[in-house]
């Protein structure tokens, strides 16, 4: 019996379909649905990390001069303007007092008055003791009667009353006076420190009242940073730790700071805790107060511990775990965290051991017994 040989057309054919069918599971298999999942992997490393806190804050002055005036005034004259620095006892401008110095004279002329009938009371408290004196030892010696005795001493005391009355009549014209001539020597704005003006309120010529600020001073050592930090984060924040702050209008400068305290009340609307941090040398220009600031407060370093990449921790359901690389395939492992610093290393306080191969990042979402291939790193646009 005799076969047909295979024509030369089918031949060709299979020669064709059989490398392409290789081909096509070639690339099922390493690039298609069923190829495994590209990720960038981690080894569990056990390191002692130092967590830190982040958080804006304002810059501030603790020590502001608000000079201005007593009573109602007029600016005499200013020799400072905003920006410049004075020194402490430094005059800075002028106050006419208006009426003051006819107050003054009149207040004078009212204690001379004073200072007469002083006078004139003293005289008669003196003739009154006299005459009575003198109806006592005529009352002795029964020369008059005991009724004109008991009017020389009522008349007695009434002198003396009317002459207490005087002298503190005088003494509070004195008082006056002193409180009068005390503002007529504060009609000179002086700085009582060094420092420097920040704010001109008013211009010679225009009218203040009592109580209104005319220059504003500061004194660039007392400048702090009023922050606000996360409390979920703050545990351990104390004084005295080590800070860095960066000033929006120094942008890329950080300047070395120092938490000065802890504020004891917290903001229960925003859940933030409220330090104030000062700079261990102050900047070469004011900052503008009120100007944000970026401030990193190092805390002390915690014990050594496994750590992984914040980046790796995946949430499935109600559990908190890390994708493990096991036989070439994702298992996933629920972890127990601890605090983490601002490098996004993250503690791990059960679940993991050092050396363990963790999945960081995935082309795309992982299931368990998935299978891995670990790259360097993920082309743009996975997950």
């Amino acid at each position: 019996m005799k076969f047909a040989l295979p024509k030369r057309r089918t031949l060709a054919l299979f020669a064709v379909l059989v490398p392409l069918a290789a081909l096509l599971g070639y690339v099922a298999v390493r690039s298609g649905p069923l190829a495994p999942v590209n990720v960038t992997e981690a080894k569990v490393q056990t390191l002692a990390i130092q967590p830190a806190l982040f958080g804006i804050g304002t810059v501030q002055a603790r020590h502001t001069q608000r000079l201005g005036a007593t009573l109602p005034a007029r600016v005499r004259s200013l020799s400072v303007d905003v920006g410049d620095a004075v020194r402490a006892g430094q005059v800075l401008g002028e106050l006419d007092p208006v009426d003051l110095d006819e107050r003054v004279r009149a207040q004078d002329a009212a204690r001379r008055r004073a200072q007469a009938s002083l006078r004139e009371a003293q005289a008669r408290q003196a003739f009154a003791a006299e005459q009575a004196r003198r109806y006592a030892h005529l009352l002795a010696a029964r020369s008059t009667s005991e009724e004109t005795a008991r009017t020389r001493q009522q008349e007695l005391a009434s002198a003396d009353a009317q002459l207490s009355a005087a002298r503190e009549e005088v003494r509070r014209l004195d008082a006056e006076q002193a409180g009068l001539r005390a503002q007529r020597s504060q009609w000179r704005l002086v700085a009582a420190s060094d420092g420097v003006v920040t704010a001109r309120e008013a211009e010679p010529g225009s009218t203040v009242l009592a109580g209104q600020t005319v220059l504003e001073l500061v004194d660039p050592r007392s400048l702090w940073i009023n922050v606000r930090l996360d409390q979920a984060r703050a545990a351990g924040l104390a004084r005295d730790l080590p800070a860095r702050v960066a000033l929006r209008s120094h942008a890329g400068q950080e300047l070395a700071a120092r938490v000065l305290r802890v504020e004891p009340k917290a903001d229960a609307v925003t859940e933030e805790m409220l330090a104030k941090v000062v700079l261990d040398v102050a900047p070469a220009a004011l900052p503008p107060l009120g100007e944000l600031a970026e401030v990193t407060i190092h805390l002390p370093p915690l014990q050594r511990t496994p750590v992984v990449p914040n980046a790796a921790l995946q949430r499935q359901g109600e559990r908190t775990g890390v994708w493990k690389i096991v036989d070439g395939r994702a298992q996933f492992a629920p972890v127990q965290i601890g605090r983490a610093d601002l490098d996004g290393q993250v503690q791990v306080l059960g679940g993991l051991s050092e050396g363990e191969t963790i999945i960081v990042y995935s082309e795309k979402a992982l299931a368990r017994n998935t299978r891995v291939h670990g790259v360097a790193e993920l082309a743009r646009g996975a997950s």
